[in-house]
């Protein structure tokens, strides 16, 4: 296939680049050559997405058989991208989220529950952050970005809601803040119940799907592990044992650290009460073709990336990530006196 990637530069953009190259693709990658090096054994193309001129430029006398869309942040220049292409494509493949959903992350998910609403052509500023922490403005502009792919492209469109992905190349960094974390040893607080069920899914299994829809899926897919697939415990297990750290974990009960004002979520990544957090349904996606490798081996690629340098790339979402050593430690404390106050 020839195969437009709008991105293909950045974590998951990147991951399918990659893998479309692997697959004997001819692949064109559409970026301004700001947020890492190119793939190796793609033809580049620069340019804006927000400028018209570069995209008509970019359509000009072309045509693919799929555009991987791994970029769209606003509905209004996703619109722009998808009117642009729409004569120089058969199908549009879309990477939205699974924060689109009215219901995350408090209720169970499917693909038929209700979804924020945003129009297709609406500007950045467009929804809002509630302060309970959810739903965000990030998910109302990727509903109207959906919209907009939907309403505007006339050839076959495929809509992907990942859950949250890890490996290489991880951007907002919760995964490498583990790493380095269970990496220096010591005590180490754990948050609440290490067997409560967790479904991230690993950047290249989300990449080996994209080029599974490309070549001819249809409809919307949740993309996430399956129920069950990893734990908590687990995933800090993993940690530990490719870092070859001598890290023992004290799993705090939730309610304490509520209590303490500890921010889910962002202090201690991918720590969040709400039942719904990993209760989104993706049986149709593996129906279709999604498998998900163990956590271990997501863990110990983004080991094997952060040793040989790999860090991530500057976002104004990883200076609110990890717990400070001073506040853990405090916690550590109080928990031990209650504990032992219990005991």
């Amino acid at each position: 296939m020839k195969i437009l990637v709008l991105g293909g530069t950045w974590f998951l953009g990147r991951a399918v680049a990659e893998e479309a190259v692997a697959s004997g693709h001819t692949v064109t990658t559409f970026n301004r050559g700001r947020s890492g090096p190119d793939v190796p054994g793609t033809q580049q193309f620069r340019g804006d997405r927000d400028n018209p001129e570069d995209l008509a430029r970019l359509a000009a006398g072309q045509s693919w058989d799929a555009v991987i869309d791994t970029s769209g942040q606003v509905p209004r220049t996703v619109a722009a991208s998808v009117r642009a292409l729409a004569r120089h494509a058969g199908r549009y493949v879309f990477v939205s989220t699974v924060s689109v959903y009215q219901g995350w992350p408090v209720e169970p998910l499917t693909e038929e529950s209700p979804m924020l609403y945003c129009p297709p052509d609406a500007g950045p500023d467009y929804g809002e952050n509630h302060p309970r922490g959810y739903p965000r403005r990030y998910g109302f502009q990727k509903a109207g970005c959906e919209r907009a792919v939907t309403e505007f492209f006339p050839g076959g469109t495929v809509i992907l809601r990942p859950g949250v992905i890890l490996g290489p190349y991880e951007y907002i960094g919760r995964l490498p803040w583990w790493l380095r974390r269970i990496e220096r040893g010591g005590t180490v607080l754990a948050p609440g119940d290490p067997a409560r069920s967790i479904q991230p899914v690993d950047v290249h299994d989300v990449a080996a799907f994209v080029i599974t829809a490309a070549h001819g899926l249809t409809g919307v897919f949740n993309v996430t592990a399956p129920s069950a697939h990893a734990t908590y415990g687990s995933l800090l297990a993993a940690c530990r044992q490719v870092t070859g750290s001598n890290a023992t974990f004290t799993w705090v009960p939730d309610d304490f650290l509520l209590q303490h004002g500890v921010w889910q979520w962002t202090e201690i990544p991918l720590w969040r009460v709400y039942p719904g957090t990993w209760d989104v349904r993706s049986a149709r996606a593996h129906a279709a073709g999604l498998t998900c490798r163990p956590i271990h081996d997501t863990v110990s690629a983004t080991w094997a990336w952060l040793g040989a340098g790999g860090t991530t790339i500057g976002h104004h979402r990883q200076a609110a990530i990890g717990l400070d050593p001073a506040k853990e430690r405090d916690l550590l404390t109080a928990w031990a006196s209650t504990a032992g106050a219990v005991g």
